[in-house]
């Protein structure tokens, strides 16, 4: 099969692709002939070295893809053989993500994709999808789970709206019935944001953004899905409901995080730290049934016209597709991958 690999960290030019044996499925695996390949920020880092030390001498990345279940291990139900399925940290603590024709992951993270959902819709859910769950899930009034109405009544901020994460972040949030607000860079992402299904958005460069929110939140924002605390938090407090939580995946820009206790104390914040990798199993499962009921149900599609345009490379141009996610490419960067059966 052909693989992409890196032996050591580095600029995107570390990416090779080779040849390599399929491998095999042990006891509670299965394999995957991946159609799709989903590239996040967290796999070019990993190949950086940015926060992930070099765990194997060899590492084929991507956490996220989808494709054909081809063969199963001992203690797995020999029925999913040929089951269409979509794959989530399938490089987490393992030599061998979703960069190759063929992966093998343990079976609880290959989740079946249903027949009306194309391959590059499940490759673009994984990381982005169960962050957004998380996100949303993690308010001391709840809910903590996601289906229609569990959010009903309460205003959502989705910080960054047309990233992958903001982006799942409003359409899970709408699926679930709350209103939705993002904050974005510009006009162009305005209108991904609306056609991912914000009812409203904010140019955060533009006037008082602040005063914008909260015109469309009088009594304040319940959830906040942060993706740039150090830059925002500011703006975060000005329209945080009181009891309300900021709930942030990332820092973007890399801009300290300056606490304002008092402020914090007054308006009682609930500011949770996510990442999914230690977010523990039970939480992971949830968001993972969850997801999957919102796309049986239609609620995440991908492309353009949904507020995601599809940035498409195949495996041979592994290291554009790391260039264009580190370059910020607005929209989802997946990868190509012709496996033979």
């Amino acid at each position: 099969m052909q693989a992409i690999i890196y032996t050591e960290h580095g600029r995107p030019d570390v990416l090779r692709t080779v040849a390599r044996d399929r491998p095999e499925p042990g006891p509670g695996e299965v394999r995957v002939r991946v159609a799709v390949s989903g590239v996040n920020p967290t796999d070019v880092q990993a190949r950086a070295g940015i926060g992930h030390p070099m765990q194997f001498p060899e590492i084929t990345p991507h956490h996220d893809g989808a494709g054909v279940i081809d063969a199963v291990g001992a203690d797995v139900d020999p029925a999913r053989a040929g089951e269409r399925v979509w794959l989530f940290m399938a490089a987490a603590g393992r030599a061998g993500g979703t960069g190759a024709e063929y992966c093998v992951v343990p079976a609880d993270r290959a989740v079946p994709l249903p027949a009306g959902i194309a391959f590059e819709a499940g490759a673009a859910l994984g990381v982005p999808a169960l962050t957004a769950h998380r996100t949303l899930t993690v308010a001391e009034d709840g809910p903590r789970r996601l289906a229609p109405g569990a959010l009903d009544g309460r205003v959502v901020l989705a910080a960054g709206g047309a990233g992958a994460v903001g982006h799942a972040v409003i359409q899970l949030a709408r699926w679930a019935g709350a209103t939705v607000i993002a904050t974005v860079s510009g006009p162009q992402k305005a209108r991904l944001a609306t056609a991912a299904g914000a009812h409203h958005t904010v140019l955060y460069r533009e006037g008082d953004p602040a005063a914008a929110i909260r015109a469309a939140a009088p009594d304040g924002v319940d959830i906040v899905a942060e993706v740039a605390l150090g830059a925002n938090l500011a703006l975060d407090l000005a329209v945080l409901r009181t009891g309300g939580t900021i709930a942030t995946y990332a820092n973007e820009g890399g801009h300290p995080v300056d606490l304002d206790v008092r402020r914090h104390l007054v308006l009682n914040t609930r500011l949770q730290f996510l990442v999914l990798y230690t977010a523990g199993p039970h939480v992971r499962a949830a968001a993972v049934e969850d997801v999957a009921a919102a796309v049986a149900g239609g609620a995440l599609p991908v492309g353009e016209p949904h507020g995601l345009p599809l940035l498409r490379f195949p495996l041979a141009r592994a290291a554009d597709a790391h260039r264009a996610v580190e370059g910020g490419a607005a929209g989802k960067v997946l990868l190509d991958i012709d496996a033979p059966v």
